[in-house]
């Protein structure tokens, strides 16, 4: 029996990996599985800021608040520039 990833078989995986080939090119195929994951990670942190969000709120300090704006600033920047293909 075949290993089973989210109901598919062997021969269903190996077409679909035949077409994702044919569709974008063996050498874009990495480069399409980063930016996936990169979203992954991106959302999943964003949607447990959402829930830490209403929890934290009332507890922090005007300090605290400032230093977590300058930390998404700057994390933010960084992901524009490793958007844009920047590397300095």
């Amino acid at each position: 029996m075949s290993p089973l990833v989210a109901g598919l078989g062997t021969t269903e995986l190996l077409i679909i990996l035949a077409v994702l080939i044919l569709l974008f090119g063996a050498s874009k195929l990495p480069e399409l599985a980063r930016g996936s994951g990169r979203a992954l990670r991106i959302f999943k942190a964003e949607t447990k800021g959402l829930m830490d969000d209403d929890e934290d709120d009332a507890t922090k300090t005007p300090e605290q608040r400032e230093l977590e704006a300058r930390q998404q600033a700057q994390l933010d920047a960084e992901t524009e520039r490793q958007r844009r293909g920047d590397t300095a």
